[in-house]
């Protein structure tokens, strides 16, 4: 097993991709047992993990995923919340920025509900460009993050036309490398031969590149937090989005075959991941809330007649 081969990762967790990704080596679903030796023209597609949650049958259509589709549901409105409470910072910095990467975090869960509950069903035509999707959205919430993290620094004017051409066009970059990587893994169209199981690429900008983005936030969001705005408050809220993101990897990628066995197939660790995950997104905001709360100098308040009211210093 080479470096950037998913046989590991799908044996353990029931990841999207892992229906539509080829391997040379397949798992058993009950056994440890490896099918070593395939000939290659019997070369199947997807890895089958050694357990993953039950799906039920609601109204002849079959639903996968359904706890980890509860917490994404609820994912929705917490991230719609966000959203609003964002806009209603008129005079925040990065109010704009932030309220677009959550928007793109709205978008990505919508994908995840579609690829995570069947949808668009594994094996059908549909479902490798649902999955590139999600893991382009995925990208492009991470590299966005890297503008994020340098606000606090106001190398720039926020909320600017070019500021947020910047943002929208630095997550676009982010969403292109990682469509575009997982759906050339995906359909082989990087090479001529029907049985490629390459998925080094894939597995560099998923997990190496999109992680080093995130961690340079990380970094940007405890300098500002300690050094530029003296909030200690803030920095322990980056810390413990932190801690949430950590725990949620290794909850879905280390433990998710023994949370599933133990709880009789009802859930798996893709459960407690994307509850994780929505953790560390509300610590996302919490941290941008508890920072600029000091830069509110003014509200704005809206009278019978629809205008639009200033109020500072405790006079209209």
């Amino acid at each position: 097993m080479g470096f950037g081969d998913f046989a590991a990762i799908c044996s353990k967790t029931p990841l999207p991709l892992c229906s539509v990704i080829k391997s040379s080596k397949h798992l058993l679903l009950s056994t440890d047992t490896r099918i070593d030796d395939f000939n290659p023209q019997d070369l199947k597609v997807g890895i089958l993990p050694q357990c993953y949650a039950r799906s039920i049958d609601v109204a002849n259509t079959v639903v996968f995923e359904v706890g980890n589709a509860f917490v994404n549901i609820g994912a929705l409105g917490v991230i719609l919340f966000m959203i609003y409470s964002t806009r209603q910072k008129y005079t925040a910095i990065g109010r704009s920025e932030y309220g677009f990467f959550f928007e793109l975090c709205l978008v990505l869960i919508v994908f995840t509900l579609i690829v995570d509950c069947g949808v668009s069903s594994p094996g059908s035509g549909s479902y490798s460009y649902f999955v590139a999707v999600q893991i382009g959205l995925a990208g492009a919430c991470c590299w966005g993050m890297s503008v994020l993290g340098l606000l606090g620094f106001r190398i720039w004017e926020d909320g600017t036309r070019r500021a947020m051409l910047l943002m929208r066009g630095i997550s676009l970059v982010g969403f292109i490398i990682n469509f575009l990587v997982a759906i050339f893994t995906f359909r082989n169209w990087h090479s001529s031969s029907s049985t490629s199981t390459n998925t080094m690429a894939l597995f560099v900008v998923m997990y190496l590149l999109n992680a080093i983005i995130v961690f340079f936030f990380i970094m940007c969001e405890l300098v500002v937090s300690l050094f530029i705005i003296g909030n200690p408050w803030a920095a322990g809220s980056t810390l413990l989005g932190v801690f949430f993101f950590i725990v949620g990897q290794v909850l879905t990628y280390a433990f998710s075959t023994t949370i599933c066995n133990g709880v009789k197939h009802y859930i798996d660790g893709l459960f407690f991941g994307s509850m994780c995950n929505l953790f560390a997104l509300m610590m996302v905001y919490k941290t941008w809330d508890m920072t600029t709360d000091d830069d509110l100098e003014f509200s704005v308040s809206v009278n019978a007649d629809n205008e639009v009211m200033y109020y500072s210093d405790g006079k209209f």
